[in-house]
């Protein structure tokens, strides 16, 4: 086995370089190393090289949170798992005994480290990760669909609150990858109209191709004013995956509709009425990441009742990551899977 490998490293002060270091090696008995098949670039990790930074990260580790890999090697108290096992991987691991993790909400954890963002993730050939973080997958699913679990896993976690039903109407703001995600999840649910809004036409051209009945671009007509004429009455439900769009949100939602707020920008200070929620019945329901979602995420890719594969609109080696950067940076890209050399 090699014993370096070619990786994406945070070096502080928006620098990612991509440099050769040492494969990592299990240092418990609970440590599974993995061969790593693919990882997605999340707009964390475009985050993360803003300068100043949008999002904290650990100066000097291998970057890249949403990851599938092979078990190569294990530590004796690992049971459920054998050599040559694929696995989908929970970056987030809680602490278990803070106070949020004793309620029952390990996405609210005191304690949170993250694989990729924290301690070594998945833009490498190799990566070391706890048992517990690691849910089986077959072997059988295209790694252009596998590695959309960890993405999925979150989105989950927003459409279990609002439970869409099929016929019921939905405005996704936002054709990110998230907000396509939650485009194909409706689609598949039965939503019987979905209005997508995004401002960048590349991925209003993916979103109508998934399942948006209309898209609209924001910055020449007024999304308010097109889902109101597409639904007559309002949303059902309408989800923000940008995370400064609330107001709009508002506006767009029936009497008695849910509001999922996914996206998030710390600095947004958007405007609302109170008296529009309240006079209009309307749920308002913030996510974060999901609570036991993996589960569900991975069957949906297995049975391919989920199959996010044609907004993998771009596949690079990690030697060419930052051509993948580039092409989210400028909107010509939905999602990127890196590839190990």
């Amino acid at each position: 086995m090699e014993k370096t490998m070619l990786a994406a490293v945070f070096k502080g002060n928006g620098v990612l370089k991509v440099e050769e270091v040492p494969v990592p090696e299990p240092k418990g008995d609970d440590d599974v190393l993995l061969q790593v098949e693919g990882c997605g670039i999340c707009g964390t990790d475009k985050h993360i090289l803003e300068v100043p930074p949008g999002f904290p990260a650990t100066v000097g580790a291998v970057l890249g949170h949403e990851y599938i890999g092979r078990v190569i090697a294990k530590g004796k108290n690992v049971t459920f798992l054998k050599e040559g096992d694929r696995v989908a991987v929970d970056p987030n691991l809680h602490c278990g005994v803070c106070r949020y993790c004793r309620i029952g909400r390990p996405n609210q954890c005191e304690n949170f480290i993250t694989l990729g963002i924290n301690l070594w993730g998945g833009f490498a050939k190799y990566n070391v990760a706890p048992a517990k973080a690691l849910f089986p997958m077959s072997t059988t699913v295209p790694v252009e669909r596998a590695f959309w679990a960890e993405l999925l896993s979150c989105v989950i976690g927003g459409t279990e609150k609002v439970r869409l039903q099929p016929g019921e109407t939905a405005a996704v703001l936002g054709a990110g990858p998230v907000g396509q995600l939650f485009t194909i999840f409706f689609k598949a649910a039965g939503a019987g109209r979905i209005i997508v809004s995004e401002p960048i036409e590349y991925r209003r051209n993916y979103a109508k191709k998934v399942g948006a009945d209309v898209v609209v671009d924001p910055y020449s007509e007024d999304a308010v004013e097109v889902v109101l004429r597409e639904t007559v009455l309002g949303a059902d439900v309408v989800v923000d995956a940008v995370g400064h769009v609330l107001p709009d949100a508002i506006k767009m939602a029936k009497k008695g509709g849910k509001i999922v707020v996914f996206g998030m920008n710390a600095q947004a200070l958007g405007t609302i009425r109170q008296n529009d929620i309240t006079r209009n019945e309307l749920s308002i329901l913030g996510t974060y990441i999901g609570i036991n979602t993996f589960p569900p995420a991975i069957a949906m890719l297995e049975s391919g009742a989920i199959d996010p594969t044609p907004i993998t609109t771009h596949d690079l080696p990690v030697s060419r990551i930052h051509e993948g950067f580039d092409a989210v940076n400028k909107g010509q890209a939905v999602k990127v899977l890196v590839r190990p050399e």
